[in-house]
């Protein structure tokens, strides 16, 4: 019995696509990763390969970030909370970040050195 086999195309960031992928599947992925590139390739894998799911996720793109600590420190001072300058130093965005991805509050997808992409995961 023949199985479909998975294979990586040149141009496709390292996207998975079936051999028996349809012509549109394969137009639609194109034009998906033509417009987000390998974070859009690294988004579409860790859906499953599925097109719908990784488009989808686009609508909760939180931003790119140089770390997990900074999209955490910055998404609190934008809130508005106060934080004393006395503890300032005290807070660890890091663990505060982790939690948040722990918890399932967050997706992060990292494509180079200080080049963090956050989205929610509502």
């Amino acid at each position: 019995q023949h199985r479909p086999v998975t294979r990586h195309h040149e141009g496709f960031e390292g996207a998975h696509l079936s051999e028996y992928a349809s012509f549109e599947t394969v137009c639609n992925l194109a034009g998906f990763i033509a417009e987000h590139g390998r974070l859009g390739a690294l988004v579409h894998r860790h859906f499953g390969d599925d097109l719908e799911q990784a488009e989808a996720a686009f609508d909760d793109y939180a931003g790119t970030y140089a770390s997990r600590a900074d999209f955490a420190e910055e998404l609190h001072r934008d809130t508005g909370t106060e934080i004393p300058a006395a503890l300032e130093y005290y807070i660890d965005w890091s663990a505060l970040a982790r939690d948040m991805e722990l918890n399932g509050d967050i997706m992060v997808f990292e494509t180079g050195f200080e080049d963090v992409h956050v989205f929610w995961t509502r």
